[in-house]
C-alpha cells in the first residue's frame, strides 16, 4: 500500500530533514514511529499525508508516484485526501470551523457524502463529544480539541491513519478507547511517538528514525524494545549512574517508562 524508496527531504532552513528513507507497508498493518525529538517523524508523516513531497527518491501510494504533479489530478486528490489522513501532534492546527460539529462535518460535506448528520452523531459519541458539538473549538481543553480533531479525520473511514503523538493530550479513558480502536480496525495505521511506555500499545513492527535522520530499526517493536543499546544510540534511552553510600550502579532508562 505505501512505499518509500530511498526517499529524501529538506525544509528550506535545514541542511537535511530526512534521508534514505526505504520501507513498505503493506494494508493492514499497525506501525509504530519511534524517534528522538527532533529526528524527522513528523516530517515523515507528512510526507505520508501528501502534504510535501521527497526533494529526491519516490513516494508511491497503491503503486502511484505521490508528487506535486500527481497532486494536479482532482479526481485522485479527491480519493487520496479520503483515504490517507494525519492527525496532527497540535490539533490546533487543524481546527478552524466555527463549531465542533462543523469541524467533524467538514471532510464529508467537501466530499459531498449523503449521510454527513449520521457520521457526526457516530464520532461524537464514540469520542464523548456530545456536550461540545456547539461550542467554539478554541473554547475547548487541550484534550477535547485532541479529540475533536481524532473525530474529524475518522470520520471519513480512511485506509490509512496517520497519527503523530496522539496520546499526548488524551485523558486515559480517550487514550484506552484510541488504542482498542486501533486494534481493531482493519485501516493502515502508523502511530509516531517517543513515549516507550505506550509504545508497545500501538502496533506489532517499529520503524526507528536515528538522530542522524535515516532508519536506524525496521522489525518487530517488542524485539526493538528490549535493545538497550540501540534504544541508547538513537537517543531513546539513556544509563544513570546512582550512588547508595560507597556503592555505585547503573540503570538504563527508557524515555516514557521506569528504570529498566
Amino acid at each position: 500500500m505505501i512505499e518509500l524508496n530511498n526517499a529524501a527531504f529538506a525544509w528550506p532552513d535545514a541542511p537535511q530533514s530526512l534521508s534514505g528513507m526505504s520501507f513498505r507497508l503493506d494494508a493492514g498493518e499497525k506501525v509504530v514511529l519511534l524517534g528522538a525529538n527532533g529526528c524527522g517523524k513528523s516530517t515523515l508523516l507528512k510526507i505520508l499525508d501528501g502534504l510535501v513531497f521527497p526533494t529526491a527518491g519516490s513516494y508511491r501510494y497503491c503503486g502511484v508516484d505521490v508528487n506535486q504533479v500527481r497532486m494536479r489530478d482532482r479526481e485522485w486528490v479527491r480519493r487520496f485526501r479520503s483515504e490517507v489522513v494525519l492527525l496532527f501532534q497540535q490539533p490546533d492546527a487543524m481546527l478552524f470551523n466555527p463549531t465542533v460539529r462543523d469541524e467533524i462535518a467538514y471532510g464529508p460535506r467537501k466530499l459531498g457524502w449523503t449521510d454527513v448528520e449520521q457520521r457526526v452523531s457516530y464520532w461524537a459519541s464514540a469520542l464523548r463529544l456530545q456536550a461540545v458539538l456547539d461550542k467554539p473549538p478554541f473554547m475547548l481543553s487541550g484534550g477535547e480539541k485532541q479529540k475533536v480533531a481524532l473525530a474529524s479525520i475518522l470520520v471519513l473511514d480512511p485506509k490509512v491513519i496517520l497519527l503523530d503523538e496522539p496520546s499526548a493530550s488524551l485523558d486515559p479513558r480517550a487514550t484506552g478507547w484510541l488504542v482498542d480502536f486501533l486494534l481493531d480496525t482493519g485501516a493502515t495505521v502508523v502511530v509516531s511517538t517517543h513515549d516507550l511506555a505506550m509504545a508497545a500499545e500501538f502496533g506489532n513492527r517499529c520503524l526507528i528514525v536515528g538522530e542522524d535522520q535515516h532508519i536506524a530499526y525496521d522489525g518487530p517493536l517488542r524485539q526493538a524494545l528490549a535493545d538497550h543499546r540501540l534504544l541508547e544510540r538513537v537517543n531513546l534511552a539513556h544509563t544513570h549512574r546512582h550512588r547508595h553510600g560507597a556503592s555505585e550502579h547503573a540503570h538504563v532508562y527508557q524515555h516514557g517508562s521506569k528504570a529498566a
